[in-house]
């Protein structure tokens, strides 16, 4: 279907629908002769972001920056070292970490027959 078609079952108007799609909130594009058609599956796609906008109260550009997270290893990382400044996200446990160093030390410190070896003073 076209889009006029789909923004009239979405309750929406083609414009917000070519606003979504230039935001990547649409499935990807089937373009015959320059004009984008709806599936059911497209519909179902843009009625579930309508959904989650409305119950976390979020614009379409938030909802498509959530999904860049996502997607994004570099942008995630950011933003959790963000989350981590302001204190949003819990530092990774320290103690987890000092664990796992001490364990790689002591078996850096075996010899080759994987006893350990004993110090004389």
């Amino acid at each position: 279907m076209r889009i006029t078609e789909a923004a009239q079952r979405l309750g929406t108007s083609p414009r917000m629908l070519r606003y979504r799609d230039m935001l990547g909130l649409l499935p990807p594009v089937r373009r015959p002769r320059g004009h984008r058609r709806f599936a059911d599956d497209d519909l179902a796609a843009v009625a579930q972001a309508l959904r989650i906008e409305q119950r976390y109260d979020i614009s379409p550009a938030a909802l498509a920056f959530g999904l860049k997270v996502l997607t994004e290893p570099g942008i995630r990382a950011e933003v959790a070292e963000l989350g981590r400044r302001i204190g949003r996200i819990p530092p990774p446990p320290a103690r987890a970490l000092d664990f796992e160093q001490q364990r790689a030390l002591r078996l850096l410190r075996l010899p080759p027959g994987g006893a350990p070896r004993t110090r004389r003073d």
